[in-house]
């Protein structure tokens, strides 16, 4: 799988989203995503403004978190941005950053072991609820009937079958966060050092997280590894010298992150296109 090249916005640039994308098609890289938090402009109405304006670039979030909507709310929007980009939509989905003002929203989930597990619990709904068939579901945190709703009620299916491809964080080599993205189409690489401190990721841990995903993934679909980072200031050989080795031991997105950028730095970095590998 050949590795593409997306850019991550910042947050609360709505307006600007449909042209930073279009710009971004034009310019030959593959993704246009947005984050979510607890209280910001919300990226599902920007990245359905985007798929208005463009044609083959690919729309996502990094990340929604899933404590702040009902699984079928989730379902429900990003069957119609699927819908509006004839399927160019992926969903990141992750348990929410509670550092970024959660404490203003004191009747939020904050608990990390209940937002795993209702992250769990969404992937879980998400992917029946895609089917557009009845279900019923009983789990911790979100309890379903569908057995009793006739099946006109329900919204069509989405472009993408079998499902929206579902991305999702998790921490290497943590046990649990791992076994999360078996059931997952990708994931979004992070890794802590011994201090807690966020650390690069290497080409030897993508190539252990490939290895793993291989070994252990059930499913049959397309699995993605995700690297975020940044080339800001590195030239056409630099950046190949970070990011070919990555791609080589099997991450197939490389994603810019320019959270905190300006309006002018981004479409700077727009144009100059993505990193050029061969």
């Amino acid at each position: 799988m050949a590795m593409k090249f997306g850019l991550v916005w910042p947050y609360n640039v709505t307006r600007q989203v449909p042209h930073f994308s279009q710009l971004a098609e034009e310019a030959g890289w593959d993704g246009s995503f947005l984050g979510d938090a607890i209280w910001c402009e919300d990226p599902m109405i920007a990245l359905a403004a985007a798929a208005m304006t463009t044609s083959r670039i690919r729309l996502g979030t990094l990340i929604i978190p899933v404590p702040l909507r009902r699984p079928w709310k989730i379902a429900s929007e990003s069957i119609a941005v699927d819908h509006l980009s004839d399927g160019r939509l992926i969903l990141g989905l992750g348990t929410g950053a509670v550092w970024m003002g959660w404490q203003g929203f004191p009747d939020e989930v904050t608990d990390n072991k209940a937002r795993v597990e209702m992250l769990d619990e969404t992937i879980d709904i998400l992917t029946l609820l895609y089917q557009r068939k009845q279900f019923d579901y009983d789990g911790k945190h979100y309890h379903l009937k569908l057995s009793a709703v006739d099946e006109i009620y329900y919204p069509p299916k989405p472009v993408q079958q079998p499902r929206i491809p579902l991305w999702a964080p998790a921490i290497w080599m943590r046990k649990n966060s791992m076994a999360r993205i078996l059931k997952c189409d990708g994931v979004i690489v992070e890794k802590l050092g011994a201090d807690g401190s966020p650390e690069e990721v290497s080409p030897a841990d993508v190539s252990q997280i490939k290895a793993f995903v291989d070994g252990n993934r059930s499913l049959t679909t397309p699995f993605d590894i995700v690297i975020n980072g940044n080339t800001k200031g590195l030239d056409g050989a630099q950046q190949r010298n970070k990011i070919l080795p990555l791609a080589e031991a099997g991450a197939t997105w490389w994603i810019e992150e320019l959270i905190g950028e300006s309006e002018e730095a981004i479409i700077d970095h727009i144009r100059r296109g993505p990193p050029v590998l061969e």
